[in-house]
């Protein structure tokens, strides 16, 4: 019960962190409407591989096309933001 509460706070708040910085934008609202074909859909993808991929974008690991832009988006999210937006995409 105490895990389920704590992944429904994690995705709401993740929920308020993707609309807060703007994820949107690029993603869509629903991150499953990218801008650009060359963008990703996030929505539904695995917590663990958005999590690995945000914090390689931060921390420059991964610079390859489009998460340059992203490193300005993600440089300010600590890691429990980051595990926050992961877990509200997941469950989209």
């Amino acid at each position: 019960m105490i895990l389920l509460l704590a992944t429904s706070a994690a995705v709401a708040d993740g929920e308020k962190l993707y609309t807060e910085n703007a994820c949107g934008a690029c993603h869509g609202p629903t991150g499953n409407e990218p801008i650009m074909p060359t963008y990703p859909k996030v929505a539904g993808q695995n917590k663990e591989y958005l999590i690995r991929q945000m914090n390689d974008i931060k921390s420059g690991a991964r610079n390859n096309g489009a998460s340059v832009a992203m490193r300005a988006l993600v440089a300010n999210l600590d890691d429990d933001d980051i595990a926050a937006i992961a877990a509200y995409l997941s469950k989209l």
